[in-house]
């Protein structure tokens, strides 16, 4: 009986894959790779574009998809505000989701392979106050891996609340950058104005040099 449970959280996560790469096939999500025709899929889907936005940020994170293609589209859709408030809905959901998958089906394996990370380390030696802060500072740098942090995270004592929330507070900027981004580089290619495209990519650029700051301060691992 033993070897046959230990076999239960491999195949409940191999039908998930499968899941996953189903729906990246034979549905509209697919287009999660392709920037043109996310676009394009999403502007026919009306109403129903919110929601498969939001499903498609949820399924990127729990099948380690990097999301910076269908956050920029969501700006070219959505515009500015409401591109940043789907793409960090999702995003957020999607985090909490691998946090899951990480924590409760695939820790075993996960941590024969990264079990050994210094993000682990660094995170099982702060105490439940520093947890969201220790959050914050991850996910606040636009250029940090993303579904990386979700599954390792995942397998430390780290618990839920603090993880969601400072995931949700934490990627605001980062998302709001690349949404102004995706909308404003649409704005350029149809001939409006340049300046708001550069202004974008300036703030991006801002964001991203945030890491060489908090190792410098001391606020993230070496």
């Amino acid at each position: 009986m033993q070897p046959k449970g230990r076999l239960v959280k491999p195949i409940m996560a191999l039908i998930g894959v499968g899941v996953g790469i189903g729906l990246f096939i034979h549905t509209p999500l697919g287009a999660l790779l392709d920037y043109h025709a996310l676009v394009h899929g999403l502007n026919q889907l009306g109403a129903w574009a919110v929601l498969l936005f939001i499903a498609g940020h949820i399924l990127a994170a729990v099948l380690s998809i990097p999301g910076t293609i269908l956050v920029i589209a969501g700006g070219v859709i959505f515009g500015v505000l409401w591109g940043t408030i789907w793409s960090v809905m999702g995003a957020t959901l999607g985090a909490i989701a691998a946090f899951l998958v990480a924590r409760y089906l695939l820790r075993d394996s996960l941590m024969r392979r990264v079990g050994h990370h210094k993000l682990l380390t660094w995170v099982d030696q702060l105490s439940d106050r520093q947890a969201l802060s220790c959050v914050l500072a991850l996910r606040f740098t636009p250029i940090s891996p993303f579904c990386l942090i979700n599954f390792l995270l995942g397998l430390t004592p780290l618990p839920l609340k603090p993880y969601a929330f400072g995931t949700l507070i934490g990627i605001i900027p980062g998302t709001l950058a690349y949404t102004w981004l995706g909308a404003t580089g649409h704005t350029a290619l149809e001939g409006g104005s340049v300046r708001p495209f550069v202004a974008a990519l300036v703030g991006l650029a801002g964001l991203s040099l945030l890491p060489l700051w908090m190792q410098r301060r001391g606020s993230a691992p070496r």
